[in-house]
């Protein structure tokens, strides 16, 4: 199965393999009714920022504020380039789904969609002529005031909006309250790049952007398909590979020998960053790691081992590269047959402790420092779980 289509696909398996077993032990639903979040992040005001993938109807991606207290939702921006992506078991929303934010500057990162369509033979992949939006696989800028973001209702992108974006314009929305947001468009990645296989040489792997941190000029962007960061410049848009991740072992006697990273998160890490696998199926035991990516280098190595389905880490102190504890969100059990877990690690014993063992498919989290109250999204719920660390 291609990397691309991993975590839309296996929504659907964990979630029914995980149901009964979280049944004996529910993890405390904070807001619901969000539309596949997949990242969340805190803004400077404190409110929660949360990337959603849409519905089935394309172009319904949106980004909400939710309070941390009262656990209200309000729209900050809808109409975001989504759609259906076909590629896997089953179709699922693929949309924005990576946030990162420097002063008032939100930086989103847009999925594959439908940019591909299933192949001619099983697991490949052809390109989609007419796909639901230009601006698949891309970063978006948003700006907006600290009023604005206290007291918005929220703006919509129209069509007219979208092919704006796409030809490089720069858009203002709104002004009222606070002033106005605008939006405009940092890169465009390609969609896919080619694969020819033996039995379809017009073989495509799409293209797949899942994460995003940035610090001074430098964007850099996780790709979830094509294994690799790219190092991206805020203001220009140009875009260079920092590094591509290698397959890793398969742990089980059944299947490949090897399996892909599907690197699906990206932290910083003192002047580092880090970037946790999921890998890809049969899912065994250990396969999956959290990488510590060297900058400006890009020379990798593992810093937690012994994982399945990593989806999400977060150093308790990430000012520097010393922290000596680590939280750790895994996706679900070995074969995705048992729910997601929050796991700490403390070094130098480097064993983990299961905070929680009843995520129903957990994709991203933050912590407030100040109340060590933790917020987890949970793509194929629609909710967001509140935990006290």
């Amino acid at each position: 199965m291609k990397p691309v289509a991993l975590i839309r696909s296996l929504v659907y398996l964990a979630i029914f393999s995980a149901v009964s077993a979280n049944a004996q032990c529910p993890a405390p639903v904070f807001a619901s009714g969000l539309r596949a979040p997949t990242k969340v992040i805190f803004s400077p005001k404190d409110n929660l920022l949360v990337a959603e993938q849409g519905t089935a109807t394309p172009n319904t991606g949106r980004i909400s504020i939710i309070d941390p207290n009262s656990g209200a939702v309000r729209t900050l921006l809808r109409g975001l380039p989504s759609a259906l992506n076909l590629i896997g078991a089953e179709p699922a929303p693929s949309g924005p789904d990576g946030l990162a934010m420097r002063g008032r500057t939100l930086y989103v990162t847009i999925g594959s969609g439908n940019a591909t369509l299933p192949g001619p033979v099983p697991g490949s992949e052809k390109p989609n002529p007419h796909p639901a939006s230009r601006l698949f696989s891309s970063v978006l800028e948003v700006h907006f005031s600290a009023e604005l973001e206290m007291n918005t209702s929220g703006f919509r992108l129209g069509p007219e909006d979208r092919a704006a974006l796409a030809r490089g314009e720069t858009l203002t929305l709104g002004d009222g309250p606070g002033g106005s947001l605008t939006v405009r468009l940092v890169t465009n990645f390609p969609d896919y790049v080619a694969a020819p296989r033996p039995d379809f040489p017009e073989n495509v792997v799409s293209s797949n952007p899942f994460g995003v941190v940035v610090r001074d000029g430098s964007l850099f962007v996780v790709d979830a398909s094509l294994n690799l960061i790219a190092d991206v410049n805020a203001n220009s848009g140009a875009s260079s590979t920092l590094v591509h991740f290698a397959s890793v072992p398969n742990t089980l006697q059944t299947g490949p020998p090897t399996v892909q990273p599907v690197p699906d998160s990206i932290r910083f890490f003192g002047n580092d960053l880090l970037v946790p696998y999921l890998t890809g199926f049969p899912f065994g035991f250990g396969a999956a790691s959290v990488q510590l990516v060297d900058l400006p280098g890009g020379d990798y190595h593992p810093l937690i081992s012994g994982l399945t389905s990593a989806i999400d880490v977060l150093p308790l102190d990430s000012r520097t590269n010393a922290a000596s504890q680590f939280l750790v969100l895994e996706f679900g059990g070995a074969g995705l047959s048992q729910p997601g877990r929050l796991l700490r690690f403390a070094f130098p014993k480097g064993r983990g402790t299961v905070i929680s063992g009843c995520l129903i498919t957990p994709t991203s989290m933050a912590l407030d420092e100040c109340s060590n109250a933790l917020f987890i999204t949970e793509i194929g719920t629609g909710n967001l779980i509140r935990l006290q660390l």
